[in-house]
């Protein structure tokens, strides 16, 4: 594939690169890829916050064994801003500048030129306010200097034989907060925990928005009435209000990335 071949030149002229490894399906077909380049010359490394799920954690880490890449851990600090847990429309700005100030400075330490992260070109046409922290702050994007999409990312990883090629997106739980509520530590617990519990119920591509004290349920259009028909809804419910949520709700609009975007103005949505 011509866009791989590209992807691995990106590598091959970069000679060393830090990348900053999330455990999603974009940043570990970079991370694969710049192992394959690079091989010691690659290093992935996970910000660990209360954002970041222990199950997406130890995904992280599973996966980048079976890759080979040298991983390392390290904490950032967006909890610590009150700009980012003020939740403005822009809190991914301020997280992405806590992982770039946060990254930068250890590649330089350890000698690595570049940052690199999984942004995709499909990314770039959304409301991504955490692009342009990483851009000032030097990061490169590989997947979208190349143009590959997030289809074409999917593709490439099952091509390379990722056994997670398909796996669900997983942005941080903090995106799980209308904007302008109040983002804390016991929040994005019980979040977590939450989506944690009805994946143990086998369910995969899901979401569980918090407003207020109330849990709000996405799956996808087709999965909901199997869902209510099938599930166990007093004891669901009795364990969300155990999580913390005073009440549990199911979206019947279903599950839909970036759903919380469509209270922005059409402005701010124009210019990704």
């Amino acid at each position: 594939m011509e866009k791989l071949k590209q992807l691995k030149n990106i590598f091959a002229e970069m000679e060393r690169a830090l990348i900053a490894y999330s455990g999603g399906i974009d940043s570990t077909l970079v991370a694969k890829v710049a192992y394959d380049v690079l091989g010691d010359r690659a290093l992935a490394v996970t910000a660990v916050s209360a954002s970041l799920l222990p199950e997406d954690l130890e995904d992280a880490r599973i996966q980048a064994a079976d890759i080979g890449i040298h991983h390392e851990e390290i904490a950032t600090h967006e909890m610590a801003n009150p700009n980012y847990t003020s939740n403005p429309v822009n809190r991914c700005y301020f997280c992405k500048s806590e992982l770039h100030d946060t990254l930068k400075p250890l590649a330089l330490q350890r000698g690595y030129p570049y940052v690199v992260d999984g942004v995709n070109a499909d990314d770039l046409q959304d409301y991504r306010p955490g692009i342009q922290a990483a851009k000032e702050r030097g990061a490169r994007s590989p997947l979208a200097e190349v143009g590959i999409t997030k289809l074409e990312v999917r593709q490439i990883a099952k091509e390379l034989g990722l056994p997670w090629w398909d796996k669900p997106a997983q942005p941080c739980l903090s995106s799980r907060f209308p904007y302008g509520e109040e983002i804390t530590i016991a929040k994005l617990q019980r979040v977590g925990r939450s989506e944690h519990y009805l994946r143990q119920l086998g369910l995969k591509n899901l979401r569980v928005r918090s407003a207020g004290d109330t849990a709000k349920i996405e799956l996808p259009p087709e999965e909901i009435k199997p869902f209510i028909l099938t599930t166990d809804l007093p004891q669901l419910v009795a364990t969300l209000q155990e999580f913390g949520f005073v009440y549990v709700t199911l979206d019947l609009e279903g599950y839909r990335s970036g759903k919380l975007n469509q209270v922005l103005p059409p402005e701010v949505l124009a210019n990704p």
